[in-house]
């Protein structure tokens, strides 16, 4: 008996999607745009076929030609592209015309300017004849503590062309998580900006950059960008001060350095919440085909599209953002809160005054949208065609708030991926229709499906994600891996030469894609296991329920703890009523199963600083691990709440022992350490629950 499809939510227009550039290339490869199921089989069956019809549609300008797309199917260790040498810089550089437009830069004030495409060149031969002049040269590390602002885009495009290895930072780091980081490669080069604007506010990051520059020993100089406009550094400063006006105003020609298909591009380093980050390193020719085909195929983006997706320097999101300029569309930066106390429709309105095309967020920036009531039809979106939107499992009930606001020709499309490959495994297509709370469709290239516990492909059932063919952004190595084996036990200790991200999926018999929640922090209920994700979505969508954390603890004895932790809205209260409701909410919207042990009121979530919440940290701390072998602090947004949570272990410990509890100081949102200052990232939620959208304003940090 055949199961019955369910109806998608939204389905493309023809003749939009006829006139894709998707459509183009399926019809470039001899396949019926209408079928991209078949165009997706086609991707991942024959690997060489497809990307080199990816090499050949872009167009790419080696300077010297491949002698096979894939020389060698391995994984790790698959060697893409052999013989070909190449620049990414000059793939993203040689688009835009002298005039056109191809950064529009923002921030929270509403002010804008933007950067052409002769000024972007020539910024970037300048700040790379400033590095050379420097000592930097190919493969030297440069890295950036720098915001969301074309310096950060020429810093690192200037770094690229001369074939060294880039990494960046946001600002609202601490110096020492930074140097956590950036130590790791022995930079060259540091290039940092003066400050950054939040809510209002402007943060002065001069000394924190002094401190940081004091943990690089390798350093040789500074670039200081001023982009707040404080007075310069002090006297005393370790290397070498080059002012941004002096690197990025000499008349230079621009030059890049050919370099191996597989040369590194940059590092960019995972959350770190136990001891140093790990260094992922990404290739020259891997990262631009990749996003060449992420945001050229998969987004449709090219020349006339403008792209603005709120994210930090420090999040992968920033490095697909930068990509935008290799299909010829126009990137917005975005420097500020995404939604400020005084106009918390901020993003909607810059979009609507810069003719955006593809808006990118989160779930919980939708959700919070929602929730405080924000309409961004009262702009004029009539530019926008899509909105991406990636960080954690987009609910289904952001579907309807879309279509109701936004209109039913805008498509809401849901992303999963990592840092891992920089980019998605899952996600929309200009041909492929949406179901609300699914993604629509794998990725082009990305061979994904659901294992069981024994290893098999599954359909309609939860699996652990896993990708069983190569693709070529997948990294090169960690850093300070060399003979790889963390980069194997990360990916491919569970099934040898297939690689598994750490997702609960369910790859669906309609060829869409359900994402459940980390299978790390899978929960457990008398063997059955369930996803946060279906959790937290249900209670998320309760109005007095801020964000919601639900962890399943095994117990000395045996037994399984499953609490639910939820942050309140402003005026709401736990009373036995609230908890009934979110217990009937939970029951309906998921299953009786997922129905926690406890719900227990918390003052907020702490969150990894790119906006994760500490699922498995926090378990770990509740079942009595020490804080130091469990997560660093520097990583975490709001620190003191790891304090918050070891006493609601301490104490649940005790009642189970029949002792007295112990000692606790009165709950209260924790003030953040100098080190700490909380951040609103694209997949965060509300630091506290007085003030709308995470827009609460950030503590400077020292």
């Amino acid at each position: 008996m055949t199961t019955p499809q369910p109806t998608p939510f939204w389905t493309p227009d023809p003749e939009s999607a006829a006139n894709s550039r998707m459509a183009d290339f399926a019809r470039r490869a001899g396949l019926d745009p209408a079928d991209h199921l078949a165009l997706h089989r086609w991707s991942v069956t024959d690997l060489e076929g497809f990307w080199g019809a990816v090499w050949d549609y872009f167009d790419i300008d080696a300077d010297t030609p491949y002698d096979r797309v894939l020389a060698e199917e391995t994984m790790p260790g698959a060697r893409w592209f052999t013989g070909a040498t190449l620049n990414y810089a000059h793939h993203a550089l040689r688009r835009p015309g002298d005039d056109d437009v191809a950064i529009v830069a923002l921030d929270e004030t509403g002010s804008s300017h933007e950067v052409t495409g002769g000024r972007l060149r020539a910024q970037v031969a300048s700040v790379a004849a400033t590095l050379r002049d420097l000592g930097v040269g190919q493969g030297d590390r440069v890295v950036g503590y720098l915001p969301n602002t074309p310096h950060a885009i020429v810093a690192f495009l200037a770094a690229a062309s001369l074939g060294a290895v880039w990494s960046v930072c946001g600002q609202d780091y601490a110096p020492r998580a930074a140097a956590d980081r950036f130590a790791q490669l022995e930079p060259t080069v540091l290039i940092a900006a003066d400050g950054y604007l939040f809510n209002g506010t402007t943060h002065d990051r001069r000394e924190a950059a002094l401190q940081l520059a004091r943990a690089l020993p390798t350093l040789k100089a500074t670039v200081l960008v001023d982009h707040v406009g404080l007075p310069g550094l002090s006297a005393d400063y370790p290397s070498l001060i080059v002012s941004w006006e002096d690197a990025a105003t000499r008349t230079e020609q621009l030059a890049c350095t050919p370099v191996p298909f597989d040369h590194p591009l940059w590092v960019v380093f995972s959350s770190g919440t136990t001891g140093l980050p790990k260094g992922i390193v990404h290739g020259h020719g891997g990262i631009l085909l990749e996003h060449l085909k992420t945001l050229g195929l998969q987004s449709d983006l090219g020349p006339g599209d403008r792209l603005l997706w709120y994210t930090t320097t420090h999040w992968m999101m920033w490095n697909l953002v930068v990509s935008t300029l290799l299909t010829g569309a126009t990137t917005c930066t975005y420097d500020g809160s995404p939604a400020l106390l005084t106009r918390p429709d901020i993003l909607w309105e810059l979009a609507a005054r810069h003719r955006v095309t593809l808006f990118g967020t989160s779930p919980q920036y939708l959700l919070g949208m929602a929730k405080f009531g924000i309409d961004p039809s009262v702009h004029d979106l009539s530019a926008l065609r899509a909105v991406g939107c990636t960080g954690s499992a987009l609910p289904a009930s952001a579907h309807p708030w879309v279509r109701d606001h936004l209109g039913d020709r805008v498509q809401l499309a849901s992303v999963s991926g990592g840092t891992d490959v920089v980019s998605g495994f899952a996600g929309g297509a200009p041909l492929a229709p949406v179901w609300a709370g699914e993604l629509s469709t794998p990725c082009l290239g990305v061979a994904l499906a659901a294992y069981d516990e024994e290893g098999y492909p599954v359909v309609d059932q939860v699996g652990e994600l896993v990708v069983t063919r190569p693709m070529p952004s997948m990294p090169l190595y960690f850093w300070n891996d060399p003979d790889g084996t963390r980069y194997r036990e990360a990916y491919f200790s569970a099934y040898p030469g297939v690689w598994r991200h750490g997702d609960w999926i369910t790859h669906t018999s309609h060829g869409s894609v359900i994402v459940h929640g980390r299978s790390d922090s899978t929960l457990n209920r008398n063997g059955v296991r369930l996803g946060s994700a279906d959790i937290h979505d249900v209670v998320e969508q309760l109005p007095e329920i801020t964000e919601a954390l639900v962890i399943g603890a095994e117990e000395p004895d045996g037994g399984y703890w499953m609490p639910l932790f939820v942050v309140l809205a402003a005026g709401a209260e736990l009373d036995d009523a609230l908890r009934e409701r979110v217990r009937e909410a939970i029951r309906t919207g998921a299953s009786p199963r997922h129905v926690p042990d406890e719900i227990i009121e918390v003052p907020a979530v702490p969150h990894t600083r790119t906006g994760k919440k500490l699922e498995v940290p926090l378990k770990r701390l509740l079942q009595g691990a020490p804080v130091e072998l469990v997560v660093n602090p520097a990583v975490v947004d709001e620190p003191g709440l790891l304090d918050h949570f070891v006493r609601l272990g301490d104490e649940r410990r005790a009642r189970r022992l029949g002792r007295p509890r112990p000692e606790s100081t009165p709950d209260s949102t924790p003030d953040p350490t100098p080190d700490s200052a909380p951040d609103f990232t694209p997949d965060s939620a509300p630091p506290t629950r007085t003030a709308p959208l995470g827009s609460a304003e950030r503590p400077t940090t020292h």
